[in-house]
């Protein structure tokens, strides 16, 4: 917090920190770099005086505003472990994160605002912390008016900020020392919680921030994305604040009050730097250009795209329309475990060209390395492999919480002596790097990744279904979507209300946006002889390429190939 506040208050005490575009248009809240340590300083030391401690967990649920990053940074502050869970998700996805992280306290608002719609947030947190033994104190902040139920173990926030000190010493931390945990999802089993540590992981946010997106002293830098994703770590909050920028904080959706919010917040706020998600783009350029020839864009000098691999038409709108053709786009490649952006068309020699769609060039210390499927290193160009990283650099992940043996494996067993991404990629005649996308069992629904296993795993909980088998399928605005293949018991005879059903618990184990666009019926899934199920074969069936069904030698009874495509066939008629 010293890099991100201090220094900055020292020199420019007045400089605005954070322009938090709340979810009521034309209601901005400026925050300035004196009041953004206050805020944090006083919120640390309530932590303090409930017995949080250098080294404790603790849970954020709150939508994004200042409070919720003077939340992280306080836990900096103290030397305890923040992990932000993303205010969409469930119950059981909140109390399973308390769970595996060990958090002793959560830290939320009464209930959260978007998209002109009330999310109830304490209520969800009061369902999630039933099963948390842990969890010794609750902080409860106000972001409406309305009155929620609290018990003994809730603190009122705002009141105890306003009794507590506005000093509050930083803890003295070793380089190494854990900075904080976000989950992510995994090809298999529950999430992951991704472990970040201090010196490494801030240097790399503050680095890539300046030199991708050019950032100047006194730009207003727009990352449009939610405190809960890594985007939102490592790009509204501790890259931008190191850089001692302003940097802008969206609590709402790109669609309310009209398609036309983000570019009258461009408008309005004078916004240099946009950053935001390729399926944003997408369901915007449905809607037309008028909504964004309205406003003035002129302030854009640089547009970023992150989440997932950006497509060509999205990205030709995202060029010609939103920045006039002026602007730099960069399409930007990394992960929750590389801690920030790590192939991206800027830096680079001044003018030299951009490819649309394509992520080109690795950051300083970036050697991404192409390997075949025996494990040898891809030489030359215009050559397709699995994208690995060869050396280490200083934002990398250093451990999965509580599972080293689960990291080592998940990302330097495949390719010994490598990083594997879980991604394909194409490097082209000119030596450019293309992302191609998952390698595993991961999709990405509207930039947010999720292993198709959870999803496998929640839907198996309705005891009318023995088995599932999840995969991704194109999707025109998400990207990807997920579609279902479920077995039912024999006696069940109402199918679409197992469906309904189905829905419900993925929406309740998971987070709405997990639940599936279709779920098909079939008597049974294709198998190994050793009873591995075969999603290639699934996926040939929904992307319609059941013509090159490829080798089938080792499904246990071939003939269940022409039961799932009729049953397709009828599905899709219907």
């Amino acid at each position: 917090t010293v890099n991100c506040l201090d220094q900055h208050v020292e020199k420019s005490p007045n400089r605005v920190a954070l322009i938090w575009e709340r979810d009521e248009p034309g209601t901005a809240v400026h925050v300035t770099y004196r009041e953004l340590l206050d805020l944090t300083c006083r919120l640390a030391n309530t932590l303090k005086k409930y017995g949080i401690q250098k080294g404790d967990r603790v849970a954020i649920y709150m939508s994004v505003s200042p409070l919720a990053v003077a939340a992280m940074l306080a836990c900096a502050r103290i030397g305890a472990v923040h992990t932000v869970v993303f205010a969409g998700f469930s119950a059981d996805s909140l109390a399973g994160r308390i769970v595996d992280s060990g958090c002793k306290a959560v830290i939320t608002y009464n209930q959260g605002v978007r998209g002109g719609r009330i999310i109830e947030l304490k209520s969800t947190v009061d369902e999630a912390v039933k099963n948390c033994p842990n969890i010794k104190h609750v902080f409860v902040a106000q972001r409406t008016d309305n009155k929620v139920q609290m018990s003994d173990r809730d603190i009122p926030l705002d009141e105890e900020m306003a009794k507590a000190a506005s000093v509050c010493v930083p803890e003295s931390m070793d380089s190494e020392d854990m900075l904080f945990m976000l989950y992510t999802s995994g090809s298999t089993g529950k999430p992951k919680g991704i472990v970040h540590t201090q010196a490494g992981y801030l240097l790399y946010a503050a680095l890539t921030h300046k030199y991708v997106f050019d950032y100047q002293q006194d730009d207003v830098f727009g990352c449009v994305a939610d405190i809960g994703w890594i985007t939102g770590h490592s790009y509204v909050v501790y890259g931008p604040l190191c850089n001692g920028a302003t940097s802008v904080l969206f609590e709402s959706t790109p669609v309310y009050p009209d398609p036309g919010r983000y570019w009258e917040m461009v408008e309005r706020l004078k916004i240099n730097q946009f950053y935001g998600a390729p399926t944003a783009i997408r369901l915007l350029l449905n809607y037309g250009e008028e909504w964004v020839k309205k406003y003035d864009r002129s302030s854009l000098k640089t547009l970023g795209s992150v989440g997932e691999p950006i497509n060509s038409e999205a990205w030709h709108w995202f060029y010609h329309v939103v920045g006039e053709g002026r602007c730099t786009v960069v399409d930007t490649w990394w992960q929750t475990e590389t801690g920030g952006i790590c192939i991206a068309p800027r830096p680079s020699e001044e003018q030299a060209e951009i490819v649309p769609a394509m992520a080109m060039r690795p950051f300083f210390g970036i050697m991404p390395v192409l390997m075949d499927e025996n494990g040898k290193v891809i030489e030359g160009n215009d050559v397709s492999g699995a994208l690995c990283i060869a050396q280490p650099w200083p934002g990398m992940a250093r451990t999965i919480y509580g599972d080293h043996q689960r990291f080592v494996d998940a990302y330097f067993k495949a390719y010994p002596g490598y990083y594997f991404t879980g991604d394909g990629a194409y490097r082209t005649k000119k030596g450019y790097y293309q992302v191609t996308g998952r390698m595993d069992d991961v999709i990405n629904i509207s930039g947010h990744r999720l292993g198709t296993a959870e999803i496998e795993d929640a839907m198996t909980d309705h005891p009318e279904v023995p088995e599932t088998a999840v995969i991704g399928y194109p999707h025109k605005i998400k990207g990807e979507g997920a579609f279902a293949f479920i077995v039912l018991k024999e006696q069940t005879d109402n199918t679409d209300r197992v469906k309904e059903e189905l829905k419900t618990i993925v929406a309740s184990k998971i987070a709405k946006y997990a639940v599936p666009d279709h779920i098909l019926v079939v008597k049974r899934l294709p198998k190994t002889r050793s009873g591995k199920i075969m999603r290639r074969l699934l996926r040939k069936v929904v992307t319609e390429q059941s013509s090159n069904i490829g080798d089938v030698t080792t499904l246990d009874d071939p003939n269940v190939i022409k039961e799932i495509l009729d049953a397709y066939q009828k599905y899709k008629e219907k």
